[in-house]
């Protein structure tokens, strides 16, 4: 699929028509590939600076920006800098505070300074603040899966699946009706199969018919359209929701064919509760990997994909979780018939209060969690955590009573990824060599050392480069257990003392 503003289409007659590229943009597109290649190794600016050069050439702008957002998803950008962006800016931040930054000769200082602490230049400090602007990214690879006539053919499909995505019903004839239907259920959509005089037509009603329109059915209505251009005799007829304006599309194997290679589908959240839920799960530090949308679960007759999966990282274990919201009672008695029907796996459901089906689904076999609004990430790590205390316990059981690495220092979280496990796993292993400092285990020696050169009066900032030749970053915890602590003075940094 294409960004909606992208979409060009004709509403000539009162229809939809896609305004599909011609064998005359072939050149076009040989030069937008060739733009990506020729920037390797240059910023993101450069490269939007050479593309609205061909914008201002071409006949219509949108033509462009379609082949760039297709070259895009085969090229990776990279922050590079000599130091990470978010240090310098913190380190920098902290300087300008102590130096009180009110002129250039100020702001010179504070570099300075920041670089003496992270061991560059003041250029190096400079060059790093905003490395990580999209604009000063750099391309480093670009590595097209297609060739200007392939190009060609993935516009065509993308802009016919963006036509796609304000559908709210679409009707297919297909040479091939079963992979059709095969489909049409794995994307989960609901359908009809219909007779006609020319044979058999494939219905599959929108939300709009139903409820409200959720974008998990737009994308799916323009992911159906890539399995339906794979065969070979095909006519596709679709209802278009054109702002209020029903409108007709309709789409021939003439029209659209499938490059021999899978596009990058990127991930689409059908509600903002699911996308709220999976920023704020993606940000905790947590042993479960959230996947979006996993495989799909047998349901009786039917297919159901659940909206997320949590995987296990040290086991294969997954829990899957379906968040149920926003819809009309009928369909939330649906989608409960189906919970009932799935077996042999492991789920969890959220229900919204506001549907006041709460005490039915927890008369289920599923974990039900309730939500308003939004999802308690909370209730789910609560739900999650049940299940960590049997796995936890299974991976345990693969280690020794004792442990000792052969490093003078290493944290927990570095020695259970050698491992294999959760750092919860190794809270029963005996490290005989070692001291437990905070989550990090320590020699004796080495401790004893640091008895000796960490004094009151050092900066933390010496501190903590000293910390760093034994491999050691939790500050706080060795001075704890050294009798010391940080006296902050202000954002500018602070001075060792005794307790």
């Amino acid at each position: 699929m294409l960004r909606k503003d992208l979409l060009r289409v004709s509403r000539a007659g009162g229809g939809y028509h896609p305004q599909f590229a011609e064998r005359a943009d072939r050149p076009l597109a040989a030069r937008v590939l060739g733009t990506f290649a020729e920037h390797v190794g240059r910023p993101r600016a450069d490269l939007d600076a050479a593309l609205a050069d061909l914008e201002a050439d071409a006949d219509d702008f949108k033509l462009v920006r379609g082949f760039a957002s297709l070259c895009e998803r085969d090229a990776t950008f990279e922050t590079r800098a000599a130091v990470p962006p978010e240090r310098a800016r913190r380190v920098a931040f902290e300087a300008a505070e102590a130096v009180g930054v009110v002129s250039e000769a100020d702001r010179e200082r504070a570099l300075s300074r920041a670089a003496d602490r992270l061991g560059v230049d003041a250029d190096a400090v400079a060059d790093s603040l905003h490395a990580d602007r999209e604009s000063r990214q750099v391309l480093a690879d670009f590595d097209p899966r297609w060739s200007p006539d392939e190009l060609l053919d993935q516009y065509d499909l993308s802009l016919a699946q963006t036509a796609l995505f304000d559908a709210v019903e679409v009707r297919v004839r297909s040479s091939d009706p079963r992979a059709l239907v095969s489909a049409v259920k794995r994307l989960g959509l609901m359908y009809e199969v219909r007779r006609t005089d020319g044979g058999r037509e494939v219905v599959v009603t929108g939300p709009d018919h139903l409820f409200r329109r959720t974008r998990r059915y737009g994308t799916a209505f323009a992911r159906l359209l890539r399995s339906v251009a794979k065969t070979g005799d095909w006519r596709l007829t679709a209802t278009i929701d054109d702002r209020g304006t029903e409108r007709e599309l309709v789409l021939t194997d003439e029209d659209v064919a499938v490059p021999g290679v899978d596009p990058v589908a990127d991930p689409t959240y059908d509600s903002g509760v699911e996308a709220d839920f999976a920023a704020r799960f993606a940000g905790l530090d947590l042993d479960w990997d959230l996947v979006r949308e996993p495989e799909p679960l047998a349901v009786g007759a039917r297919v159901m994909i659940p909206d997320f999966a949590f995987d296990y990282r040290f086991s294969d274990f997954r829990v899957f979780f379906e968040i149920v919201g926003f819809w009309t009672p009928e369909y939330v008695e649906k989608k409960l018939g189906q919970l009932a029907d799935v077996e042999d796996v492991e789920m969890l459901v959220a229900v919204d209060e506001s549907l006041g089906v709460s005490e039915e689904i927890e008369a289920r076999d599923h974990r039900a969690i309730t939500y308003s609004g939004s999802v308690r990430v909370k209730d789910v790590v609560d739900a999650l955590r049940r299940y960590e205390a049997d796995l936890v316990a299974e991976t345990r059981a693969t280690l020794p009573d004792e442990l000792r690495p052969e490093a003078d220092a290493v944290s927990l979280a570095d020695l259970a990824t050698d491992r294999g496990v959760s750092e919860d796993a190794l809270d029963g292993v005996a490290f005989p060599d070692h001291e437990r400092v905070g989550r990090t285990l320590v020699r004796p020696g080495v401790l004893d050392d640091l008895r000796e050169r960490l004094t009151p009066g050092q900066s933390l900032a010496e501190v903590e480069s000293i910390l760093d030749e034994y491999g050691i970053d939790d500050a706080s915890a060795v001075l704890s257990a050294l009798g010391l602590r940080v006296e902050w003075e202000g954002l500018g940094g602070g001075t060792i003392r005794r307790r």
